[in-house]
């Protein structure tokens, strides 16, 4: 009888044991944060786990495609505001990140890795955090051009000798969309349309989106074409022939575009995703993003890159209110729609 007790006691301290390991081991499982990601997974994803291995906190990572990046992760932001289901959002643009905030879908978080980020590159009130930048680029096949000859501003694509020679993204969706509304706030919104419609009567290529302009080029259908740096980098890195140009360096400058980060209002995580975000500011990480294959623009000067890159404080960049940006957002939707069809 005693043995049986003594049995008994033992078989139950070991059941609680094992629950107490349990629930343990669901308390850390319960450290985790959800973050919605436009950087493609490729770049993005060795640096989240970095970030899992030194915090120990698991990241779920939502990728967008290709053709509608940016695009498909806010709509699914906004259609989550009441429930969201995101603690951080890696964008790759930012225009779509501000209507976000104006949306009420972000909240502010104020890392302490932002201190040196320029006053350009971060909103005041903490809802955005820009790093690790692009710029727009005429990119070009050299052996179907020489660099001398390629147009050096944003006017150039639409001569008459580039006709059916040019690529370019569809313009409602990733950079190639912010570009287009980042025209229609600089120029007005009819010089701007004049400007697309002189590229469509020049027979321009519209392609799915920018890396699908860069292998067009690469391959010679396409002579040139606006893409972004990321994209020509990525591209030679696998061989292909390719150069670029910045445009508008004697003018008004190139547009750049940075990744930006958000927390989301509501999260569920909003201490993981506050630490995620801090990580992600790191100096360190944006070294990486520049010395990866895609070559990201470090906004802050003192950021070492690999030869034939850039800083940020090597370009000329457009100087973009972005505000005004918004402002036409969806006007400019709507004109792509109407030019280059849903």
């Amino acid at each position: 009888m005693l043995l049986s007790l003594r049995w008994g006691c033992l078989c139950l301290a070991v059941l609680l044991t094992g629950c107490a390991r349990e629930e343990s081991a669901q308390g850390q499982k319960s450290k985790e944060v959800v973050v919605y990601c436009a950087l493609d997974r490729i770049y993005s994803e060795p640096i989240l786990r970095e970030f899992e291995a030194e915090t120990g906190i698991k990241v779920r990572a939502v990728y967008d495609a290709e053709a509608v990046k940016t695009v498909g992760l806010v709509n699914r932001l906004l259609a989550e505001k009441e429930r969201p289901q995101a603690d951080v959002f890696w964008n790759n643009e930012l225009v779509r990140t501000l209507y976000l905030k104006r949306e009420g879908v972000l909240q502010p978080t104020f890392p302490s890795f932002a201190a040196d980020l320029p006053a350009s590159m971060k909103d005041k009130d903490g809802h955005w955090y820009g790093f690790a930048a692009r710029a727009r680029v005429i990119v070009y096949n050299p052996d179907k051009i020489s660099g001398r000859d390629v147009p050096k501003t944003t006017f150039g694509l639409s001569a008459p000798a580039w006709r059916g020679r040019v690529a370019m993204a569809k313009p409602l969706f990733g950079t190639t969309a912010t570009h287009a509304a980042v025209w229609v706030a600089y120029f007005g919104k009819d010089q701007a349309r004049r400007m697309f419609q002189e590229l469509l009567n020049n027979r321009i290529m519209v392609e799915a989106g920018n890396s699908t302009v860069r292998d067009r080029v690469a391959e010679g259908a396409a002579w040139l074409g606006w893409t972004d740096t990321d994209d020509v980098y990525s591209g030679k890195a696998r061989g292909q022939r390719l150069d670029m140009v910045l445009p508008d360096q004697d003018g008004m400058g190139a547009l750049v575009i940075p990744n930006a980060l958000s927390l989301v209002a509501g999260c569920k995580n909003p201490e993981e995703g506050h630490a995620l975000i801090d990580y992600l500011l790191r100096p360190a990480v944006e070294r990486k993003l520049a010395e990866c294959a895609s070559h990201q623009i470090p906004v802050r000067g003192s950021i070492p890159v690999p030869q034939g890159c850039y800083r940020l404080t090597d370009i000329k960049a457009m100087q973009v209110d972005w505000d005004e940006v918004l402002d036409v957002l969806t006007t400019t939707g709507e004109m792509m729609q109407e030019l280059f069809g849903a």
